[in-house]
């Protein structure tokens, strides 16, 4: 293959176009310094996926602030969604007050689903300060990590990961490490995932099999540095050229053992809208990350992409504000979230995963008159996983008190959303915070209620101080006993509580407490065989409520909160 044939097709990171699932895909390789490491020497096999919906999302139709129904429709007649009827807002939790209380858009059943089974939270009215309305630097903003003044020519992850395993990529892949960190949904290299030296870190992935054909007709070396418009890049490939042959084999393989596991992802919004947004995005792209990990892929962090947001126009259809362009996204994006949520439990990697979104901003509270809105300021973001602490962060926005550009004010810092999830699920040491610039907002004080329910090691006992006829066995392996959450959660007449065992449990205790820690029902298990097996608490006689049950076997000891309405 000639050189510039090679470079039309190949990302100026160094790795070429790769189809996962007839997808443009960039792995986000060996520029990115403690990526590769990070993997490498990660004492946990936990990965973040981030969704950026692009263009701006809508956040005051996503949530309907129920206790100001009234204002929201004086502000965004033509757009308003109803209250009753047929199509009417989702009332997202009844046991919230009063005044916090959300309708979801008609849309938005997914994510009900994944409320009400424990696994997704949202965070209120997100941003920075200051911010801006260009959707080109608010992108930045986001993926630097920085402030509206802020110039970094790198990415937040990048900083962080580059400080925290310098000297890459002398040793990488590795066998330890055989897959590049983390991978690009998309065919260009976000600016999140820039080192220091302002240097891409993309491969541009679209099918494996011709990806692994482009990368290795290159031959075995590229010819000397040459000059004009290509030396640069060139002689930047060439210092990488053996890791895309690496990776180009290596992705091959696990998209080739991996596995989706027979769950149906939506593939287009059911109603019609004015343009191509019917067809769902996302699902391909979430579908694709779940066999890559099923099929061993090691990669920690994904970044996929949803089209669209930025709704000027159209975002609702006249004779009928649930219908339109903004309803099939939301449709498009809570569907393929909850249809990869269900993958990866059925795959047996639920355990691993946490998902969330983030737009560049929101939209102005007051609609226009093309039936859209305008670019604004706050928006919310979802987090979703079987470890997400389910629940509302944050209080609802006061259309009462918008800024002087009828926007909503911000509550939280997009910072603390990304520096919880860096700290509390990828576990980043302290330094690498420091140097991702997110240390002021991962403090106790700072950091978001976003993550729980980690499984805990069972205990080893210590040895018998004296000789015992027969020593007590050692706990099974960590991961061996799996608490769910329960369902339903809110509850009425009752609620089942769902565990798995991969050996016999002598003895199984799940206990319902109140808020003052007071024990109300306590259901006991002897002999629990290995398999899948569940316990129904009977709460019907409960007061309206905030309980807490925990249930405790072999060494583990798990508590989840339960809403009796």
């Amino acid at each position: 293959m000639q050189r510039r044939k090679f470079l039309k097709n190949v990302s100026l990171s160094g790795l070429g176009p790769l189809l996962l699932n007839g997808l443009p895909v960039n792995a986000l390789a060996n520029t990115v310094g403690g990526l590769q490491s990070l993997a490498a020497t990660s004492t946990n096999d936990r990965v973040l996926v981030l969704i950026q919906l692009h263009g701006g999302n809508d956040g005051l139709n996503t949530l309907v602030p129920l206790h100001q129904y009234d204002q929201y429709v004086n502000l965004r007649s033509n757009i308003a969604l109803p209250r009753q009827g047929n199509r009417a807002v989702i009332p997202l939790d009844s046991t919230l007050e009063e005044q916090q209380r959300l309708g979801l858009h008609p849309d938005m059943r997914s994510f009900k689903n994944l409320y009400d089974h424990g696994k997704a939270a949202l965070v209120q009215s997100v941003a920075y300060h200051n911010m801006n309305g260009s959707h080109f630097r608010s992108r930045d903003v986001w993926f630097m990590g920085g402030d509206y003044n802020s110039n970094y020519s790198s990415g937040w992850v990048g900083r962080y990961l580059d400080n925290v395993f310098p000297g890459y990529p002398d040793s990488y892949p590795s066998e330890g490490m055989p897959d590049p960190l983390a991978v690009e949904i998309g065919s260009r290299v976000s600016l999140t995932f820039h080192r220091s030296n302002g240097l891409p870190v993309a491969i541009a992935l679209e099918d494996p099999e011709r990806y692994y054909k482009l990368v290795s007709s290159v031959g075995g070396k590229l010819p000397g540095k040459e000059d004009g418009y290509y030396g640069e890049e060139i002689d930047y490939i060439k210092g990488i050229e053996q890791q895309a042959n690496d990776y180009s084999q290596r992705i091959e393989q696990v998209f080739a053992k991996g596995k989706n596991s027979g769950v149906t992802y939506p593939i287009q919004y059911p109603y019609q809208t004015s343009n191509t947004l019917r067809k769902n995005d996302l699902a391909m792209p979430l579908k694709t990350i779940a066999r890559l990990l099923s099929g061993g892929s090691k990669t920690k962090i994904f970044l996929a992409r949803l089209n669209g947001f930025d709704t000027h126009a159209n975002q609702a259809v006249r004779q009928d504000p649930t219908h339109g362009d903004h309803a099939a996204l939301l449709y498009n994006l809570f569907s393929a979230v909850e249809a990869f949520q269900t993958d990866l439990r059925n795959l047996g990697i639920e355990d691993r995963v946490m998902t969330a979104t983030f737009s560049e901003f929101g939209r102005r509270v007051r609609s226009n008159d093309s039936l859209g809105t305008d670019h604004g300021t706050a928006a919310p973001m979802f987090v979703f996983g079987k470890h997400v602490k389910p629940g509302v962060v944050g209080r609802n926005p006061d259309l009462f008190d918008l800024d002087d550009r009828d926007n909503l004010k911000q509550q939280y810092d997009y910072r603390q959303v990304f520096g919880t999830l860096m700290a509390d699920w990828l576990q980043a040491p302290p330094e690498a915070i420091r140097a991702s610039k997110f240390a002021n907002f991962t403090t106790n004080e700072q950091k978001l209620p976003l993550v729980q329910g980690m499984r805990t090691p069972a205990p080893i006992p210590a040895p018998s101080p004296a000789p015992a006829p027969t020593p007590a066995p050692s706990p099974p392996p960590s991961g061996s006993f799996e608490i769910y959450h329960c369902y339903p959660n809110p509850a009425w007449e009752h609620t089942v509580v769902r565990y798995q065992t991969d050996y016999i449990l002598p003895l199984v205790v799940l206990t319902l407490r109140d808020e003052n820690g007071e024990s109300l029902i306590v259901e006991k298990r002897e002999n629990i065989p290995p398999g899948k097996h569940e316990i129904t608490l009977i709460v019907r006689n409960l007061p309206t409520g905030t309980y807490y049950y925990t249930m405790e076997a072999a060494g583990h000891e798990q508590t989840e909160r339960l809403q009796k309405v």
